[in-house]
């Protein structure tokens, strides 16, 4: 129940925009369930949307090996590691 309710309290601060927070509630929703893959993508998105490709990258990673199938835990890992070859790309220039 009291993981129900992080879940959503997560989902809500995504939807305002305040993915700091969002990640924090996923978080939180982890130390009570690690088997659910949902909590791992949804939290991958904040990550990418706070430009934090790496961790993101670790909890799509973590889902395809709860569920290999996981097409959002693909998707969102590609986002991630396109993230990290543009940074990458920036900083070879320096």
């Amino acid at each position: 129940e009291k993981f129900k309710t992080l879940k959503n309290e997560g989902n809500d601060f995504v939807k305002k925009g305040k993915y700091e927070e969002a990640v924090n509630k996923y978080s939180e929703c982890m130390k009570l369930n690690t088997k659910e893959c949902t909590i791992y993508t949804n939290r991958a998105l904040c990550y990418l949307k706070l430009f934090k490709y790496e961790e993101a990258k670790q909890d799509c990673d973590h889902v395809l090996q709860i569920d290999n199938s996981n097409i959002k835990a693909f998707y969102r890992r590609a986002l991630a590691h396109k993230g990290l070859q543009v940074r990458k790309a920036e900083h070879g220039r320096y």
